[in-house]
């Protein structure tokens, strides 16, 4: 367990399949487009989220969470901090298990409402990085 998280990353990611990766960008420079692809490479089976695209990394994208029809386990968050509260509604509605806000992405408010709804939250902390760190 790392320190200050009151749940097993390690854990986390064993027992994850399905990540949806909400802000993801078709520009291969981008961070959320270089996770996503560590992800897929790593085995898991990634769901690009941008309203703005059709399709991203050969997978089909979808306008949110909302319009995903598989069952979508952890929501990997890249957009600003002010832009979370909606996302962690969706996730909430859609019965994700787990939300991960990327390096940068804070928000207190919606990851309380995320944790009373039974989520469990990371912030501020890359997904991929971890992953890399907790499987090498």
């Amino acid at each position: 367990m790392l320190a200050g998280f009151p749940f097993d990353l390690k854990m986390i990611l064993e027992n994850v399949q399905t990540i949806a990766v909400v802000g993801l960008s078709p520009k291969k420079h981008r961070p959320s487009h270089q996770v996503a692809s560590y992800l897929l490479a790593a085995g898991f089976n990634v769901i690009p989220v941008n309203p703005g695209q059709r399709e991203v990394l050969g997978k089909t994208c979808y306008p949110n969470l909302i319009s995903i029809p598989i069952k979508i386990d952890l929501v990997n968050i890249f957009r600003k901090s002010e832009d979370v509260p909606p996302v962690v509604e969706e996730a909430i509605k859609i019965k994700a298990r787990f939300i991960w806000m990327q390096q940068g992405i804070i928000n207190e408010e919606a990851a309380d409402k995320a944790r009373k709804a039974g989520l469990q939250v990371v912030m501020d902390r890359c997904l991929s990085v971890d992953h890399r760190q907790l499987f090498s």
